[in-house]
């Protein structure tokens, strides 16, 4: 190959890596997504537990406070189908100010008939 054809070859594999979305695959597992400043804040969360009712499918999960002051935390719900695949439009992002010394459940709704799965991500 030509020095010509190799940067050519590059630039695409290049272009091609910027324009795909980065995604974390949801697993059983991987359903809370924490960033580490939420940890060193004093926030603890239990993962969300999927449940359809009337056929929309909802979320909950518990945060709890262990600190002495309130904490506010900024917290998405995302929502894949049984493929696997992520749902759009995603839901805007909320907030909620935890008291200190106590906890909250967040919940979310699907607006999609097809959501299989959720994954709740969390940061300050």
């Amino acid at each position: 190959m030509t020095t010509g054809r190799v940067a050519l070859l590059l630039a695409a594999l290049t272009l091609a890596g910027c324009s795909s979305r980065p995604a974390i695959p949801v697993a059983n597992n991987q359903t809370l997504v924490m960033e580490s400043s939420i940890l060193a804040a004093g926030i603890t969360a239990q993962p969300p537990t999927l449940s359809t009712e009337e056929l929309q499918p909802s979320a909950s999960s518990r945060l709890f406070n262990e600190r002495q002051q309130p904490v506010t935390v900024h917290y998405r719900f995302y929502w894949y189908d049984a493929r696997g695949l992520e749902m759009h439009p995603l839901e805007a992002p909320r907030s909620v100010t935890i008291p200190a010394n106590s906890g909250v459940t967040l919940y979310g709704n699907a607006n999609y008939l097809g959501a299989r799965n959720v994954r709740l991500y969390l940061y300050l």
